[in-house]
């Protein structure tokens, strides 16, 4: 029984740390799309994966459309590099930049095409899912903790989601 009780309160304990966690990566998305919280948690009730609602927006305004079309899109089963072509969001919009000499994380293979791809090529670069959600969150978390690049990408693939990373950076 008391080994029942334990478990309980753990697993809420570990509840509540992801719910904050989660609430504290809709405020950063919030702040960086300059939207109120509310309306980006709104977003996580369609059932796209929180790390994706960066991009849901990031692409939603660099493109004029509505939120609500890109997550209609993804949701049928669309990539983030149809959508992206779709919506006229090149690789380069969506590149970082970054030192030449600085580990990149999750985000290696990536950069290591952006370098070895002269510029005026880069829209011919084809991106991974989650190589485009690495992408727009390292920028997004960078700008919101005020932490250079280079830190934010070093330490991407480090947790399981930008939700983890947010919070983990923000504990350092």
């Amino acid at each position: 029984m008391v080994l029942l009780l334990a478990a309980c309160v753990a697993t809420s304990t570990d509840l509540r740390a992801q719910d904050a966690a989660h609430a504290q990566y809709f405020r950063a998305v919030a702040s960086y799309f300059s939207l109120p919280a509310e309306e980006v948690a709104i977003l996580s009730d369609w059932g796209i994966p929180a790390d994706e609602i960066p991009v849901v927006l990031f692409v939603a305004r660099r493109s004029g459309v509505s939120p609500e079309a890109v997550v209609a899109l993804r949701e049928s089963g669309q990539s983030w590099q149809a959508l992206t072509t779709r919506f006229r969001v090149s690789p380069a919009a969506l590149h970082v930049p970054l030192r030449d000499d600085a580990p990149a994380g999750a985000l290696d293979g990536a950069y290591s095409r952006f370098r070895s791809t002269p510029v005026g090529s880069w829209n011919t670069l084809q991106l991974e899912d989650a190589e485009v959600i690495g992408l727009v969150n390292v920028r997004m978390i960078s700008q919101f903790l005020d932490r250079s690049v280079e830190e934010v990408a070093a330490a991407s693939g480090t947790t399981g989601s930008y939700v983890e990373l947010l919070a983990g950076l923000r504990r350092r």
